[in-house]
């Protein structure tokens, strides 16, 4: 594996032999020689690391079935990017959800349970031990406050430091002057259309055939402006003109017993200084650890990024005992085989890298472009070999021979460094070292060599996993397991097998991680949190919800849940879902818990008690995770009943496959594909970087003129400030003009509008009223007006909870809409969202307080003309709404933990609203209603139950926005 060639050009040379198996010829095997290897089914046997499609017969040691193979597609579509926030997407949604609440439903089920007497007096004695879980909870988040003491790595250390400040150019810098072209900022294209047409072209546009068919027609080209007339000589410019700092593929040719695979990888090293040195990461990335506290004493710590962690402080102090100044890149590797076609077996083995340096908020939008794909392994099945252990076997090393080619360079440069630059130009002494091999189950015991069954990271026995509550157990004796592989070296066949055995492991030859220095690769092995809990546990907890109340109930729950913009509505329940994704699972937790409460279990048994995650930890959290994790074992007996096994799935960088792998696939035309799907991407990237590259050239010239303005005194209009969405903003324009009071009342449900308007008048003009002289004030308010116009829909744009940099900003809406049949003749019905409203203004990021929750009826402007009469000598209120009110506050339920809030009625049962400006709104709510008798409920729809039911919970799961406020 010497002969290093480009994707393109290809090798001359034949193909190397494989001969990673230091058991010798893979066929030729005796039975004595896979003793204590695999305790493998063999009826399982398809199932193996390598394989992509496992048997159904898959056991609780994480195999997977052939439906969660094929999800990868819509698995993570949800981790990259915002909601889509289009009037018409969630418009059409509304009027299909609305044509099947028309649809058939099955009937009550004859003997559904019923609450056992005994319910409520064990909800009485719960309520205090609740109050006393949420005020630790409380005070477990009041710790995550936006500040926090920091202390970084002692400063008289030269760790994390420059070896020079600016020396060298920058990334974009050197690429201007490589392109000249001083007046044109999107050379080496002639224009900002023929730039625009080249992107189109390469990221959304048809196939070089179709591109080269469409440039063809005549004068298409002279009347655009175009530097390329097909799709040949666009490939030609990119290839020739435009730069990359990441480097171009590798292609290898193995031979594994009389078969030829290929194998397309990158410069580790280059792909890291591509990462480090990329001009848009410039001013984020983190150089040295970091210790975060809660409090001045520091005594509670807290953990959030990768830097606030203990690996990189103790490997800085290792790093600096050995070559002082050094730093830290800490590598974070992903590896998972993905199906690239739907029908049919093609599968690609992508490898990706990121570094620690990057914020974890860039490294996990692909958006962003943090990561970075190192390899395509052949994806084999090696049915060549026909004894089943020796196929395994060869799977495992050639895995592993492949990762320590790729990963070679960096066993010297962990430990000398090696040079590199920031995207600023300041030079460094990095020490890139392994720290993350992130993956599914499989993955991680393919990784650490640990055998199935087995925890890959500690030495637990196989029979205990998942029944001990000892979250302290220690990783892998690392040392123990070196000197188990070193045997292969030193002593017989045999030997070496039974070394392994001893020390729990595969006899593979060499692991990749072997020399690399400063890794204990069980320490790297992550939690799998995305898959192994949404697909793995919350796939059980919903068979086991299912089992235990019944599908009709709770399908019918699910019908008749209202909408919102974080929410799916499963119309047809939950039920029947087939190849259901991580997506789905994901969706389905925000509502699980409303489905169930109030429903007792069999034999009366109370609600399951809601388990807590956080995105940042201190060390009090960590507690009542550990505490947590003591009292679901405790009471986990009752999950037994329906029978659960644990489950493993990939994690959340399968996202990168649509981008990497998939989209790539389909642009080839199925020959040779593997050198057209490099190719492919090295061209894309080249067009992300020059996007990047001509957004700097153009703040760099509106700079230059802002300058040249203002030292030739020039009046200058004040330039915008740079964009950003405010938290809270109607459209632009209104969506209904001119509607009357009493349009108001009948369409939009705003039947207090006048009276409520007159409240706000007063109260605007003359805060300091009470509520009594407010009310007797407003009888003599004349509004010289009969119309407004309405708004039919909010955005949000939802900061870090915490604002701790640690939670990335959250798309909402909350819609405010009457009933309309749509262009295609679809009725799309009334929509009034609730929403969450600081009523009193005292409310905070954080808790319950000075918040209350009501339901959007209408968003409207009052007339200009009228402003002036109505508040004179003040600013006027710009957008107002008018709310109707549900019960503040009060403790959480005992069961639950969620909110209870009821509509406020007046005597006479009218709905009390007010009139409240828009700026008080914080942002939509999810409200579950509290189900009464199946057979009394059974009336209710998704679109009429914020109409019909009185009393509801407040849904603190809707998403991670929600949950941290009402904490």
């Amino acid at each position: 594996m010497d002969n290093d060639n480009t994707a393109e050009e290809g090798t001359n040379e034949g193909p190397v032999r494989f001969e990673g198996d230091v058991l010798g010829d893979q066929n030729h095997y005796s039975d004595y020689d896979w003793d204590d290897f695999d305790e493998y089914n063999p009826e399982a046997d398809t199932m193996n690391v390598d394989d992509d499609l496992p048997s159904q017969g898959a056991s609780d040691t994480g195999q997977r079935s052939p439906q969660d193979w094929d999800l990868e597609d819509n698995l993570l579509e949800s981790l990259d990017g915002m909601p889509d926030l289009e009037d018409d997407f969630s418009d059409d949604e509304d009027a299909e959800n609305f044509d099947a609440e028309r649809h058939w439903e099955p009937p009550l089920p004859e003997n559904l349970h019923r609450p056992s007497p005994s319910l409520a007096e064990e909800v009485d004695e719960d309520q205090s031990q609740a109050n006393a879980d949420r005020q630790r909870r409380l005070n477990t988040q009041d710790a995550l406050r936006p500040k926090t003491y920091v202390v970084p790595y002692p400063e008289n250390s030269p760790a994390g430091c420059p070896l020079r400040q600016q020396q060298e150019q920058s990334g974009y810098e050197a690429t201007r002057d490589s392109l000249g072209s001083p007046n044109n900022p999107y050379a080496p294209f002639c224009s900002s259309l023929d730039f625009s047409v080249a992107m189109w072209a390469k990221m959304r546009g048809p196939g070089s055939t179709a591109l080269t068919e469409l440039l063809a027609i005549e004068n298409l080209v002279k009347l655009l402006g175009l530097s390329f007339k097909n799709s040949r000589e666009l490939n030609q410019i990119i290839d020739e003109k435009l730069t990359s700092l990441r480097p171009r593929f590798i292609r290898r040719e193995i031979l594994v017993t009389d078969e030829v695979f290929e194998f397309f990888y990158r410069d580790v090293l280059e792909c890291i200084r591509a990462l480090f040195g990329d001009p848009e990461f410039s001013g984020v990335l983190v150089f040295r650890p970091e210790r975060h506290y809660a409090d001045a004493d520091h005594t509670l710590r807290v953990f959030f990024d990768m830097h606030t962690g203990k690996w990189w402080w103790s490997t800085q102090e290792a790093v600096e005992r050995l070559a002082p100044g050094g730093t830290i890149i800490p590598i974070i590797v992903s590896s998972d085989k993905t199906q690239l076609t739907v029908f049919g077996n093609k599968t690609a083995y992508p490898v990706y890298l990121t570094i620690g340096n990057l914020p974890k908020h860039i490294r996990r939008k692909p958006s962003r472009r943090g990561q970075i794909l190192l390899a395509y392994l052949p994806s084999t099945r090696l049915e060549n070999i026909t004894c089943k252990a020796a196929r395994r076997r060869t799977h495992s090393n050639l895995f592993h021979a492949f990762m320590t080619h790729i990963f070679r360079p960096l066993r010297r440069a962990g430990l000398e460094g090696i040079n590199l630059a920031s995207g600023d130009g300041v030079m460094w002494r990095g020490h890139p070292i392994l720290a993350i091999h992130a993956g599914d189950y499989p993955e991680q015991l393919l990784a650490s060599c640990c055998k199935s069954g087995d925890c890959p990271r500690c030495d637990i026995d196989r029979e205990d996993v998942g029944a001990t509550t000892d979250p302290n157990r220690p990783f892998r004796d690392v040392t123990k397991v070196v000197e188990a592989l070193s045997v292969a070296e030193t002593g017989t066949k045999a030997e070496f097998v039974k070394a392994c055995a001893a020390a729990r492991i595969k006899p593979v030859a060499e692991p990749y991680w072997l020399h690399l220095p400063f890794v204990n690769i069980f320490r790297s092995i992550t939690p799998d949190i995305l898959h192994q809990l949404h697909q793995g546990v919350i796939k059980h907890v919903v068979a086991w919800v299912k089992l235990a109340y019944g599908t009709s109930e709770i399908d019918a729950r699910c019908r008749r849940l209202p909408p919102n913009h974080q929410i799916r509505i499963f119309m047809k329940g939950i039920s029947s879902l087939q190849r259901v994704t991580g997506k789905e699972h994901a969706a389905m937790c925000r509502i699980l818990l409303g489905l169930v409460a109030g429903l007792p279990l069999r034999d009366g048994f109370s609600p399951i008690r809601l388990v807590q995650a956080y995105p940042a930890h201190t060390s009090a959290s960590l507690k009542l995770l550990k505490d947590t994790l003591r009292r679901f074992h405790l009471n986990k007996d009752i999950f037994v009943l329906f029978g659960t096994t644990d489950n493993y799935d990939t994690q959340y960088t399968e996202r990168l496959h649509i981008d990497l792998a998939k989209d790539a696939y389909r642009a080839t035309n199925r020959k040779d594909e593997y050198l057209q799907m490099t190719l492919w991407l090295e061209r894309k990237e080249k067009m992300h970087r020059h996007a990047a590259f001509v957004a700097w050239r153009l703040n760099n010239i509106v700079e230059r003129s802002l300058h040249s303005s203002l030292s030739s005194n020039t009046p200058l209009r004040n330039p915008a400030p740079p964009h950003s969405l405010p938290p809270i903003h109607p459209p632009k324009w209104p969506s209904a003009y001119s509607v009357t009071f009493s349009s108001a009342a009948q369409e939009y449900g705003a039947e207090y509008l006048r009276e409520a308007l007159a409240r706000f008048v007063i109260q605007f003009n003359n805060p300091t009223l009470s509520t009594a002289e407010v009310e007797q004030r407003s009888w003599n308010v004349y509004l010289p007006f009969n119309k407004v116009s309405a708004y039919h829909k909010l955005k949000f744009v939802l900061s870090d909870a915490q604002a701790m940099g640690i939670m990335e900003g959250l798309h909402d809406a909350a819609h405010a809409r009457p009933r309309y049949t749509d262009k295609r003749g679809n009725v799309v019905p009334s929509r009034f969202d609730t929403v969450l409203v600081n009523e009193t203004g005292a409310g905070r990021r954080i808790g319950v307080h000075g918040y209350r929750v009501g339901r959007l009826r209408m968003v409207f402007t009052l007339p200009q003309n009228a402003n002036k009469s109505l508040f004179p000598g003040v600013m006027p209120p710009r957008h107002l709404t008018y709310i109707e009110w549900f019960t503040a506050f009060t403790n959480t339920d005992a069961t639950h933990g969620m909110y209870r809030v009821t509509r406020c009625r007046g005597p006479n049962g009218d709905r009390l609203a007010s009139v409240v400006e828009m700026s008080t709104i914080r942002r939509s709510c999810h409200l579950l209603p509290v189900f009464p008798s199946p057979e009394n409920s059974r009336a209710w729809t998704s679109s009429t139950v914020l109409d019909s039911c009185d009393t509801f919970f407040v849904n603190p799961f809707s998403d991670m926005h929600m949950y941290m406020t009402l904490i």
